[in-house]
């Protein structure tokens, strides 16, 4: 027998993914034309995690010379999905913040559980001239597994 609370959670968990794949493109957009305006390039944001817990660094800019760029520290307007309601709101953040939140919220949901065990590193980089994020991972146990995302 199916438990009808799970079953509710579980077709919150259905609609929430199919929202945030829908408002995706327009908050990578948002988020792009920000970086663009202040001359970057390219960012990166590195993980590691072992042991139960893991860490992110703080996102790097790079102009189109590899020279760092500060992140923009002015706010943008993302479109975000409240898991229970069902519904898509605005949100006010710092470029740096959605950032850290995409970098985080992709990782998981393609790779849950990278800081347990020998847990994993590896590096997002979102490049704008190609309007893509691609998540370069490694996974440890005794050997390296590699996996690559574009979003």
């Amino acid at each position: 027998m199916i438990d009808p609370q799970f079953a509710t959670y579980e077709a919150r968990c259905t609609k929430a993914a199919a929202l945030a794949a829908e408002i995706l493109p327009h908050n990578k957009q948002v988020l792009f034309d920000a970086l663009s305006a202040a001359g970057i390039d390219v960012v990166t944001v590195e993980f590691d995690g072992s042991g139960d817990s893991g860490q992110f660094e703080a996102p790097a800019g790079f102009d189109a010379e590899n020279t760092e760029v500060a992140i923009p520290a002015g706010e943008i307007t993302v479109k975000v999905v409240d898991f229970e309601t069902g519904t898509i709101r605005e949100q006010t953040t710092t470029p740096r913040e959605y950032i850290e939140t995409l970098a985080y919220d992709f990782l998981e949901s393609t790779h849950s559980g990278w800081e347990d065990g020998e847990g994993a590193n590896g590096e997002f980089r979102f490049s704008l001239s190609e309007r893509t994020i691609t998540l370069d991972y490694n996974e440890r146990y005794v050997d390296y597994t590699h996996h690559e995302h574009e979003f």
